[in-house]
């Protein structure tokens, strides 16, 4: 088994993510182990909208939730003496996913971040990261359900 010395997590702001967050930044923590938070922004969901003031409005609003996101992950991490890099990316989030997890050892990604109708239009973020990522996947199952 080769050295986990760097991880890759993946988070979406939700509730259903701090489990994996808290789960990967342990890990991180036992195996010394470098560690980038990911959000990504979805663009999938602007594809077919022009692009006018409101959708520049809801993308200023991701982009902000994605940088809270990552902050909330290296405030924990710092408070664990965890070094956690930080990278908000747009596009579509598996594509985002598997494209950075080329550099990783291991990614770290939550179960149930969206809605249950959501995933039978659009699959399971992480079921697709988990089928493509070229490094080992670690899916972390939400306690909330």
């Amino acid at each position: 088994m080769e050295q986990i010395k760097k991880i890759l997590i993946a988070t979406d702001g939700s509730e259903y993510t701090k489990e994996a967050v808290s789960t990967g930044l342990h890990l991180a923590k036992i195996l010394g182990a470098d560690v980038t938070a990911l959000y990504v922004i979805d663009q999938t969901s602007f594809v077919s909208f022009p692009i006018d003031s409101s959708i520049v409005s809801v993308y200023s609003l991701l982009e902000n939730e994605g940088k809270r996101a990552v902050e909330d992950v290296k405030k924990e991490g710092e408070g664990m003496g965890v070094q956690v890099a930080t990278v908000v990316a747009e596009g579509s989030p598996t594509r985002k996913i598997v494209e950075m997890a080329a550099e990783f050892d291991l990614v770290v990604i939550g179960t149930l971040g969206r809605s249950a109708l959501s995933k039978l239009f659009m699959g399971s973020v992480a079921e697709r990261v988990t089928r493509y990522a070229p490094c080992p996947v670690l899916v972390v199952r939400s306690k909330k359900r």
